[in-house]
């Protein structure tokens, strides 16, 4: 039996931004569990690892609030001061906190009722569920004000607090023809068209933008190294910066006519400046191999 390297209980004002929070943690890698009874607390460490699962001392995130079963703030308190003690002080208590006007604001503009003014105006549900978490905003380890935060803000919080130092995005750099619809998962797109189009050689017809050939045709162009150079900069300018808003997966593709030639070479060009730069970009022809079949098949039907 493997337990948790770390427990971390997020709790605090409803609507302060618990799911966010929680989510967070999910995508950050960590085990979560939302509205569990903390009275199942000891069967849930004592459970075993799921056969051949990959980290099996993962963090576990537990979201807690006034709708759970047994909910009790001394209790709660008291029970985790108890869990830091048995685990070397690897337990800790996450308070999410925020002001009474804005959550009134929230709870209006979501329509949601407060859990504890189902008939009575959600101020008042606000001002009866502070007194009786109190006790756990006093006894919690880590406290986020999230009056003045925006969804994107607050994970960017829980990033920094909990988050690897060096948890970087998932990047991946990709060639595509617009011929075949533009990638719906691309969060950069570049369209390479304007390029010179070795399809119109037809010595270079046959072969793709990872052969030489092609390569020297594409950097041929007058526009080439301006545009494509340009574009590597703002990628080392643009890439750090969606590190520190937390996002987990970045996709920049690359497009050309049939995804055969110019969009291929700048994808791999890019993806190893990217790399000479410290990335670990991942680099995907999307159809590649539907050009080559489509070039053997009709001959110059298709442009790339």
């Amino acid at each position: 039996m493997t337990e948790p390297s770390r427990i971390i209980l997020v709790t605090g004002m409803s609507g302060a931004g618990k799911t966010t929070a929680l989510k967070t943690f999910e995508d950050m890698g960590w085990e979560t569990v939302d509205n569990f009874p903390l009275a199942l607390l000891d069967r849930l460490l004592g459970a075993p690892s799921a056969p051949g699962a990959e980290d099996q001392d993962r963090p576990l995130a537990i979201g807690i609030d006034m709708r759970t079963r047994g909910f009790d703030a001394e209790q709660i308190v008291a029970r985790i001061a108890r869990l830091r003690v048995e685990r070397g002080g690897t337990a800790e208590i996450l308070f999410l906190d925020c002001g009474g006007p804005e959550l009134v604001r929230r709870f209006s503009e979501t329509r949601r009722r407060h859990p504890l003014a189902l008939d009575r105006p959600a101020a008042d549900g606000i001002l009866r569920e502070r007194d009786l978490i109190a006790a756990v905003r006093r006894g919690a380890d880590h406290l986020i004000d999230t009056t003045e935060l925006s969804t994107n803000a607050l994970q960017a919080e829980v990033r920094g607090r909990f988050g690897a130092t060096d948890e970087t995005p998932t990047l991946t750099v990709m060639s595509f023809g617009f011929s075949r619809g533009v990638p719906r998962n691309a969060d950069l797109l570049f369209d390479m068209r304007f390029l010179r189009n070795p399809h119109w050689d037809r010595a270079l017809r046959p072969m793709t933008g990872q052969d030489q050939p092609v390569i020297d045709h594409i950097a041929g162009d007058p526009a080439y190294a301006d545009v494509v150079g340009r574009i590597e900069d703002l990628l080392l300018t643009l890439l750090p910066r969606y590190h520190a808003e937390g996002k987990s997966y970045v996709t920049v593709a690359f497009g050309c006519t049939g995804g055969r030639h110019r969009s291929v070479h700048v994808a791999e060009r890019v993806g190893q400046r990217l790399r000479d730069a410290g990335f670990s970009p991942t680099v995907l022809h999307r159809d590649l191999g539907d050009a080559a079949r489509e070039s053997a098949g009709d001959g110059a039907a298709k442009k790339a």
